[in-house]
């Protein structure tokens, strides 16, 4: 194993951190450091602020300096750093469809993770930090499945992050995905308000009346014979909320792998396909710094159509 051994850093907090705590603020800042770590440098006085002491709880002002002492980090030798030159990191420029000085929207594809961790050495957010080295704020606003493909959302400021975020917690953001599922959705069926429980062991969720209360509402899009596109709709955002809640219908969505059918699977795959069918497509939500209301559109990717054209052909 080998050492990545950072140097001692002088860090001086602008507006776009005001605000945030210390503890947040190191983690963004000292990869795979375990929080325990981070809690016990400030604790020991190693971590300063304008050359005092302070807690983990104390929140960042603009102008204040901040030391961040070196952290041993055990790597594998044959980590590698993310490179531009990798192609999936290049492909990911291609995938922005809207940027300005406050946020970035990505249209990610299917198997990238939103960000590292798991195994994995980078995800999304690691990427484009990549592509963008000269960019001091880059945070994502919210997550979706590795395997979902669709609008993800990226904040260049501090100011934007809160904005944004203060909009999914209030629950003025609208989302809305496609989503291809086993048999014939009854048209009755517009919305499941069922509770979920995540299992912390192992990730599977399952609908459970001591779980949090999830909402999705639904919209058939397109019938085919053994399967519908429907549109779903989550009011809130618990993990695997509409993969779960297909199920939980009857309709298991295609490729899922965790709450899917593999007779579903079996048939689809003469489609051409071989990736979950969950696409994040559309968002409604409020610019963070103009006020004006965005709706923004990711196409599906060439695979999911040429799937859908499939099913359109053969009944």
């Amino acid at each position: 194993m080998n050492e990545v051994k950072p140097k001692v850093q002088f860090l001086e907090i602008t507006e776009d951190f005001a605000g945030q705590r210390i503890d947040n603020f190191l983690r963004a800042r000292l990869k795979n450091v375990p929080k325990s770590l981070i809690y016990r440098i400030v604790r020991k006085g190693e971590v300063r602020v304008n050359k005092k002491r302070i807690k983990v709880e104390y929140k960042l002002q603009e102008g204040d300096l901040v030391r961040v002492p070196p952290v041993s980090i055990p790597e594998p030798e044959n980590a590698a750093p993310v490179s531009t030159k990798l192609d999936k990191v290049a492909e990911l420029e291609h995938c922005i469809i809207y940027e300005d000085d406050h946020m970035l929207i990505l249209n990610k594809p299917s198997g990238t993770a939103v960000h590292g961790g798991s195994g994995l050495k980078f995800g999304a957010i690691e990427a484009l930090r990549a592509l963008r080295p000269e960019a001091r704020f880059l945070e994502l606003v919210h997550r979706i499945d590795r395997d979902t493909s669709g609008i993800l959302l990226v904040a260049k400021k501090r100011s934007a992050l809160r904005h944004l975020q203060a909009q999914f917690r209030e629950k003025t953001v609208q989302k809305y995905y496609f989503a291809l599922v086993m048999g014939s959705w009854k048209a009755t069926c517009r919305r499941i308000d069922a509770p979920l429980l995540k299992n912390e062991v192992n990730s599977i969720v399952r609908v459970n009346p001591n779980g949090k209360p999830s909402d999705t509402r639904f919209k058939i899009l397109e019938k085919f014979e053994h399967a519908t596109l429907v549109q779903a709709s989550p009011v809130t955002g618990r993990t695997h909320q509409i993969r779960v809640h297909c199920q939980y219908a009857g309709h298991p969505i295609a490729w899922d792998d965790r709450y899917g059918d593999a007779r579903f699977d079996a048939y689809t795959k003469k489609s051409g396909l071989n990736r979950l069918f969950l696409h994040a497509a559309n968002i409604r939500f409020t610019h963070p710094s103009t006020g004006e209301e965005m709706n923004i559109n990711a196409p599906i990717s060439p695979k999911l159509e040429r799937s859908l054209v499939w099913l359109r052909q053969n009944g």
